[in-house]
């Protein structure tokens, strides 16, 4: 049942019999992307529907059944291989496939059967090898993985036959004898491009490491480092967690640390998920002495993962099923192999379903087209003391005076609560060097702010030395009374705006260089000279959205835009005529409490032009800190948490575009960057202070207010904190957090 001697030569395949399937509605719809590409029909920002053959569904090949495909390897431009799992008590076997996509879709096809053998020349059946995982090594060999036992071996393809095998750690064997649980260990089995790594992924947690309470799963990932064609030893270990209700089915490892995961469940009645992820081990430690996966507290110890695609997502495309799925689409996907470059710069990305053998169910090949963008680097970093006072008024006499975070008020001046805004010094700058940074109210209320001077600094950031120089200030200030409320300086003659007055939280600058802010008490819209004297009684919301904290509050009215919800972000338009204010959280009566409205404002006819758009945060607890223009009229904007520390779980920059907006208003979004997972392999952020969190080869950005964004030249771009004076402690416990300004290299960033 072993056909040519070599797998790996065109004349071997040619001489070998072929035999083709039909592709059946191979190609999915002609879509072309703002390159000029063809990427086919998108299923999300990243990624892209080629085509599907359902051509080795229920086929047969020299008498042996083409079904219970686990794992897919790619061998050439049109090669593949297929490793079958547990079918019975039939021949463990891989077969050899003729593979390829193009505008018509995907053609596949068995041309060769190898049954895998043990040393001594006896097959392996479906009652003791059960292949989940599979390598394909130059020089004509496979490594193969089993969840029988589990084990890892290395197989001749020329006669079938087992040459090596490779240890398993203990706790990893199935129970008795270990922790793992049947049909829940080595799904997924991978090697980097230079095959000097393996990967091994678990597809269940050990007894050990368990589910926690939302059902994610807690599982190890074992690194195994070696030579092709020699032995492989397991080195390390990783945590990672699943989905809830999903298991790790298989891997792709993209070298450099970086893999592909997928992830897959089922649920009875409703069908399969499916769902892969970019993987980063950057920085992640090995967690081979750590009893439980339970124990783990800090977020940096488990393997950080980022949605590529969710196959349900993907359309339909004339796919049909034998049994109810949320998507005709979808099946019980398990296998998973990257393919060369598209044009455009995207890759080739294969899916394999396993049918089971059973008749409900349907073997077939996915192509798709992915972006896969190179890790975020950090490669600036300065910062600015927490109690770097500016000349002033002594401030925080409202303040209890008890220490917090090693500061006690009242303040000798007027402290920079970090940054709520910030935007270039000189209009069109792309550099970074030289900053407007805006702080916020000074205290967070109201009634604890008013001897905090609304102001913005002009900073220059020296991110060789790691310092901030504060190079001036700009006082906003109403001395020609057009603010039409009471405010704390009334009756002065410069009438210096308070916090009390104003909570200012967003900045832009428009074409005649006059300054926007965006402020939370209304929510208004102030527009002040480049001086910062307001120019204009400031601009209520159009839909009479109100905050508690509003002036123009009646009696007896209810507030729609919760305290501190207001206009935490706004973008300015490249041209500068157009502002988009976006409020940091939901409307109270929104039935949609993820929704975040973006509003739309017209310079020239200073008014609103009643046209918003919604932006959808993943959870309703989450806000948007700020927003910038990228190009055109796509935003980049930062959603986050309102954690710090460790506790930090969300900080990450988002990409939308106004102009891809469903028919309802609703934005589409692509997470470029992770904050809270950024490769640093210069060494930027070290070395670490004594007790620092988040530094290192993994940085992170865990403080609690990330409040502005700003793009920069190329695909940089930089990130600022506000740091809650003086009680935020996210990067050393017990030291009032500086003012940090980062510069990331993200790479497809625009």
């Amino acid at each position: 049942m072993t056909t040519s001697s070599t797998r790996l030569k065109a004349a071997a395949f040619a001489a070998t019999a072929i035999v083709l399937f039909s592709t059946g509605p191979a190609a999915a719809a002609d879509r072309t992307g703002h390159d000029g590409v063809h990427h086919g029909a998108p299923c999300g920002p990243d990624a892209s529907l080629l085509g599907f053959s359902d051509g080795l569904d229920k086929a047969t090949f020299q008498d042996t059944a083409v079904s219970g495909l686990s794992a897919l390897a790619l061998t050439g431009r049109s090669g593949a291989l297929a490793l079958v799992d547990n079918i019975g008590a039939t021949p463990a076997r891989v077969y050899d496939l003729d593979l390829t996509t193009d505008r018509r879709g995907v053609s596949v096809g068995v041309r060769g059967v190898t049954v895998l053998k043990r040393p001594d020349g006896t097959p392996y059946t479906g009652a003791d090898f059960d292949g989940e995982g599979l390598v394909a090594e130059r020089g004509g060999s496979i490594l193969a993985g089993s969840e029988s036992e589990p084990s890892i071996r290395r197989f001749r393809l020329a006669d079938g036959r087992q040459t090596a095998t490779f240890e398993v750690p203990a706790r990893f064997r199935v129970a008795p004898a270990g922790q793992a649980a049947a049909n829940q260990t080595f799904e997924a089995l991978a090697a980097t491009p230079d095959h000097r790594v393996l990967y091994a992924g678990m597809e269940g947690p050990l007894s050990a490491d368990g589910r926690d309470s939302q059902g994610r799963g807690l599982q190890r990932i074992l690194r195994y480092d070696g030579r092709e064609g020699r032995t492989y030893t397991p080195t390390t270990q990783y945590a990672y967690r699943t989905d809830p209700g999903l298991g790790l089915v298989e891997l792709v490892a993209l070298g450099g640390d970086q893999l592909l995961a997928l992830e897959r469940g089922f649920t009875a009645g409703v069908g399969n998920t499916v769902r892969v992820y970019r993987v980063s081990a950057t920085g992640v430690p090995d967690v081979s002495g750590v009893e439980s996966l339970a124990t783990l507290t800090d977020p940096r110890a488990w393997l950080g993962k980022l949605l590529l695609v969710d196959v349900v997502a993907c359309p339909p495309s004339g796919a049909t099923a034998k049994q109810p799925q949320p998507n005709p689409l979808l099946d019980n996907i398990e296998g998973m192999a990257l393919g060369g470059r598209l044009p455009g710069g995207r890759q080739l990305l294969y899916l394999l379903s396993d049918d089971n053998a059973n008749p409900a169910q349907t073997t077939r090949v996915y192509a798709l087209s992915v972006a896969l963008r190179p890790e975020p680097e950090l490669t600036g970093r300065a910062l600015l003391s927490a109690t770097a006072y500016q000349p002033g008024p002594v401030s925080g006499t409202q303040l209890a005076p008890t220490p917090v975070n090693g500061v006690t008020p009242p303040f000798p001046g007027q402290p920079i609560p970090g940054f709520s805004a910030v935007i270039p010094m000189r209009a069109g700058d792309r550099s970074g060097d030289r900053l407007l940074a805006m702080p916020d109210n000074g205290f967070g209320a109201k009634n604890n702010s008013a001897d905090f001077l609304l102001r913005a600094y002009d900073i220059e950031p020296r991110y060789r030395t790691g310092e901030v120089l504060v190079r001036g200030v700009l006082s906003f200030r109403d001395p020609d009374r057009k603010v039409p409320f009471p405010i704390v300086n009334d009756d002065t003659a410069d009438r210096l705006l308070t916090g009390a007055d104003l909570d200012i939280e967003s900045l832009a600058r428009d074409a005649r260089g006059d300054l926007w802010i965006g402020d939370e008490f209304g929510p208004y819209l102030i527009r002040t000279d480049r001086t910062g004297t307001v120019l204009q009684a400031p601009i209520p919301l159009p839909d009479g959205a109100k905050s508690p904290q509003s002036p123009d509050l009646a009696p007896g009215e209810t507030p729609t835009v919760p305290a501190s919800r207001g206009f935490e972000a706004m973008a300015a338009s490249r041209d500068g005529w157009t502002l988009y204010p976006i409020l940091e959280g939901a409307k109270t009566d929104d039935p949609d409490q993820r929704r975040r409205v973006v509003y739309e404002f017209d310079v020239r006819a200073n008014r609103y032009t009643g046209r918003t758009w919604s932006f959808r945060v993943d959870d309703p607890s989450l806000v948007v800190g700020d927003a910038a223009v990228l190009d055109g009229r796509r935003l980049l904007l930062i959603e986050r948490d309102n954690a710090m520390g460790p506790q930090s779980l969300v900080k990450r920059l988002v990409v939308t575009d106004l102009d891809g907006a469903a028919a309802d208003g609703t934005l589409p979004r692509r997470t470029a960057v992770d904050l809270m997972r950024i490769a640093d392999p210069d060494g930027v952020s070290t070395p670490a202070r004594p007790g620092e969190y988040g530094v290192g080869p993994l940085f992170s950005f865990p403080l609690q207010s990330v409040e502005s964004v700003l793009p920069l030249a190329g695909d940089r771009v930089l990130v600022a904190n506000d740091n809650n004076f003086p009680g935020n402690d996210g990067r050393i416990p017990g030291r009032a957090d500086d003012t940090e300004l980062i510069v990331l290299d993200v790479p497809g960033l625009r």
